[in-house]
Parts: structure tokens; C-alpha cells; sequence
């Protein structure tokens, strides 16, 4: 479903149905992290992906056109460049164990100690809490700093939009 979403918005005109079409992207990748037990990752690609970047760009599509200009030059370098970058990524992950494998290094090593060492080193029974709260506190800390980010974004696109209306309208700013 992610590459048929990815194809239609590579293939899709018309610049609102692309928006959407992304948004619909973001869930179903969202859906794929909550899926790998990613939940802290799913959450954040939910509120960011589909959520406010969605927003963002509605905002932005209400300041442009509703359709897509026919591009003057050849696409050919643009593709190149991501079919080679793609294929740069999957050559990286070539040596990576298979998901889910019990002998991988972060299930041998790292797993068994969070869950015998976390209750006792910080205090709070629940391991994912305390792996998020503490280990990962770093990480948590810059995906909120995303989000409100995002957040903000959206609040200063809004704003100018009305101002914007506003001016137009033959009102003062």
C-alpha cells in the first residue's frame, strides 16, 4: 500500500490530492512503525507526517496554485539521483540481520540487560517507560522538539494567511 500511495502522488496533478494522498502516506507509515513495535516512532510520524505536515501544506496550497506546472526541463538527472540514492540505501542494509532473528546482537545483549538492570538503576517497574523516560531521553526529547516545532510552524502559516485575507480584502495590517 506505501508504494501504490507513492506512485499516485508521483503520478497525481492536482496539488490537494497530492497533499492528501501524503497524509494517507504518513498514516500507512505509521501503521507500518506500530506494526515493528515502534509505537513511541508511530506516534510521532502520526502527529508530524499526517497531522501538522499535512496542515503545513494546505496552508501552502491556499498561497499557490491548485495545480502542478509542467516542468520546462528533463527529469531524467532528478531520477538518476534517487534511484541511485535508493540504491546506495539498500546496498547499506545488505549486511543487517533479518528482523526478528533471536541472535542479533540488540536481542542477546542489550534486551536482557534493560529488562534485569532498568528497575533496579532508575527506579520505575515499567521497562518501556523508563527506556523512553531515561535511556532514550535524548531521542524523546528531540522528537517533542519536532512536534512543537511543527506546531509553531503551522501557528505562524495561519497567521500570515489571515493577514494575508485581511490585506486583500482592503482591510490594514
Amino acid at each position: 500500500m506505501l508504494i501504490a500511495t507513492a506512485l499516485s502522488v508521483v503520478q497525481t496533478k492536482r496539488l490537494f490530492a497530492v497533499v492528501m494522498l501524503s497524509g494517507v502516506f504518513s498514516l500507512l507509515s505509521a501503521l507500518l512503525f506500530v506494526m515493528l513495535d515502534a509505537v513511541d516512532v508511530a506516534f510521532t510520524e502520526a502527529a508530524v507526517g499526517a497531522g501538522i505536515s499535512t496542515v503545513l501544506m494546505l496552508g501552502t496550497l491556499a498561497l499557490t496554485s491548485r495545480t502542478e506546472r509542467t516542468p520546462t526541463r528533463s527529469s531524467l538527472i532528478p531520477l538518476l539521483v534517487v534511484v541511485v540514492t535508493g540504491a546506495v540505501l539498500v546496498y547499506g542494509t545488505m549486511d543487517m540481520p533479518n528482523f526478528g532473528l533471536a541472535d542479533t546482537p540488540a536481542n542477546n545483549h542489550i534486551a536482557a540487560e534493560f529488562l534485569k538492570q532498568s528497575p533496579h538503576e532508575i527506579g520505575i517497574p515499567n521497562v518501556v517507560t523508563a527506556i523512553l523516560a531515561s535511556y532514550r531521553g535524548y531521542d524523546t526529547l528531540g522528537e517533542v522538539v519536532v512536534v512543537f516545532t511543527a506546531g509553531i510552524g503551522v501557528l505562524l502559516l495561519i497567521g500570515q494567511l489571515g493577514r494575508r485575507r485581511r490585506k486583500g480584502k482592503g482591510g490594514k495590517v
